[in-house]
């Protein structure tokens, strides 16, 4: 058993570097994304379709049960947990660059072993933004429409014909907004990170924060690509995802490789 004095000896992962992004790097990392999705399709249409499937249960159970005013602010929330859903993704990339041939078995127990590792912990945390942002839209619907469940058709008329309506969707999408630039600045380099070295989490978030200050305009203007994108695979009933975010992790994991940098060990 290792003691408090053994494990304090023990040498510390070298801290990442960062450096600025350019509009060139976006681009070649779309090409690689691309690239690694006409190589092993089928790895993009699995983990495309876990999350198309579940984005459907996201709209279809709330209105089922009369929550239709949760079913835009699932959707839209859904792309917080994006990242995480992209973890095989991630890992399809990282053998590839390796020149390995990815597999079923290698994939998908890669994707296992991060429920011991320190990425649990930062998917643990992009599930409670998606928590806090489902409550303060519930308090805002209380705020503006009561209590009462409304029908969709009702809650439509509602949201899209009344001042109140409006306010509503304003506020929202401010507060919304403000939630997912900071899931974006603390994740987009953070959970490829994690899957490719052994760091902590709190050097991870540092790090992916440190990789928007140095480019902010490129790395939002990614951002912003992203949410776009997502949102009008979103439209088709999920259907665009199964496309969309397989080219967008296997994309991410390219950014991280092209931003990230390790200083040798020791």
């Amino acid at each position: 058993m290792t003691d408090v004095n053994d494990a304090a000896a023990l040498p510390r992962p070298p801290e990442p570097m960062v450096r600025a992004a350019t509009i060139d790097d976006i681009k070649a990392a779309l090409e690689a994304g691309w690239a690694d999705l006409k190589a092993a399709p089928l790895f993009g249409l699995f983990f495309g379709g876990i999350y198309c499937l579940g984005g459907l249960a996201l709209i279809i159970l709330p209105a089922r049960f009369g929550y239709a005013w949760a079913v835009f602010p699932l959707a839209a929330g859904f792309a917080l947990i994006g990242p995480f859903v992209a973890v095989g993704l991630y890992e399809v990339s990282r053998l590839r660059e390796q020149g390995i041939t990815p597999t079923w078995g290698a994939v998908l127990a890669t994707v296992w072993r991060q429920g011991g590792r320190e990425l649990s912990w930062l998917a643990f945390l992009t599930i409670f933004v998606f928590i806090i942002w489902m409550y303060q839209v519930r308090m805002l619907y209380a705020l503006f429409f009561g209590f009462a469940s409304l029908d969709p058709v009702l809650f439509a008329k509602a949201l899209f014909l009344t001042s109140d309506g409006w306010t509503f969707l304003a506020i929202g999408t401010w507060v919304g907004a403000c939630m997912a630039l900071f899931t974006f600045t603390i994740t987009v380099v953070s959970f490829p990170l994690l899957l490719d070295r052994e760091n902590d989490v709190v050097t991870a978030i540092i790090t992916s924060v440190r990789a928007v200050q140095a480019s902010p305009q490129v790395m939002l203007g990614w951002g912003a690509i992203t949410a776009v994108t997502m949102f009008l695979a979103m439209a088709p009933l999920f259907a665009g995802l199964l496309i969309v975010l397989p080219l967008w992790g296997h994309a991410t994991w390219h950014l991280y490789r092209r931003l990230v940098t390790f200083p040798p060990a020791g």
